[in-house]
C-alpha cells in the first residue's frame, strides 16, 4: 500500500512503483519491445547462416525490452529489463543490437539477475573490451562507449535490469552502419571468443 500517492502507473513528478518478475523480466504494468531476427539484417557476419535460418526456422525473436516513456528531460532517468534469448547465426552468438548514446557522455547501469553473456563495449577511438555478464554481477557502461549484450548460454536467456539518463538518446545507425570492430563467437567447443569483425568498416 503507498501512501499520499495519486496510483498513476507512469507518474514521473510525484514517483511510482513498477513490477518486474525476477525469473521472466516481464512486468504487468508495461509490455516490452521486440527485436525480431528480420530486423537484425546486417547485424550478424555470417549473411548466408542469416538468410538459411529465416528460411528454415522463421523469424525468431532475438531480444526485447521494456521501453517506459520517460519524457526525454535532462535529470530523468529510463529504466527497464533487457532479454536476450539463446541462439546463434553461424559461430555468432545472439546480441542486441548495440548503440551510442546521442549525448556520447552518458553512462549507463546494468544489473544481471539471470543467464550468462558479456557486455562488449566499444569507443569511437577504438577501444574496447567485452565484460562478462553473470548473476548478481552490476556493469557499468562508461560515458562514450558503445554497447551491446550478447547471450553466450545455449539454454538460458540473458536477462539485465538497465538505467541510464532519459534525455541521453539512442544512436543505433552508427552500429548498423559499421558494426563494431570485434564479435564474439563460439570457438566450437561451446566457448566464446573474440575475433575480429571481418565487415567492420
Amino acid at each position: 500500500m503507498d501512501f499520499n500517492s495519486e496510483n498513476k502507473l507512469f507518474d514521473y513528478v510525484r514517483g511510482f512503483t513498477m513490477d518486474f518478475d525476477l525469473k521472466q523480466g516481464q512486468s504487468s504494468g508495461k509490455t516490452t519491445t521486440k527485436r525480431f531476427l528480420s530486423q537484425m539484417k546486417g547485424m550478424f557476419a555470417d549473411e548466408e547462416a542469416y538468410r538459411k535460418i529465416l528460411e528454415e526456422k522463421g523469424d525468431q525473436l532475438v531480444y526485447e525490452f521494456h521501453e517506459l516513456g520517460v519524457p526525454e528531460d535532462a535529470g530523468k532517468l529510463s529504466f527497464g529489463v533487457s532479454i536476450c534469448y539463446p541462439g546463434k547465426v553461424g559461430d555468432e552468438y545472439y546480441m542486441t543490437k548495440g548503440h551510442f548514446h546521442c549525448i556520447l557522455d552518458t553512462a549507463e547501469i546494468y544489473y544481471c539477475f539471470s543467464g550468462h553473456g558479456y557486455m562488449l563495449l566499444e569507443s569511437p577511438e577504438g577501444d574496447w573490451s567485452a565484460l562478462e555478464l553473470l548473476p548478481g554481477k552490476a556493469l557499468y557502461v562508461p560515458q562514450r562507449y558503445a554497447h551491446r549484450s550478447i547471450n553466450v548460454d545455449p539454454v538460458e536467456p540473458l536477462r539485465t535490469f538497465f538505467v541510464y539518463g532519459a534525455d541521453s538518446g539512442h544512436d543505433y545507425g552508427t552500429i548498423e552502419t559499421k558494426g563494431y570492430r570485434k564479435l564474439l563467437v563460439d570457438d566450437g567447443t561451446c566457448t566464446p571468443k573474440i575475433i575480429d569483425n571481418p565487415k567492420w568498416k
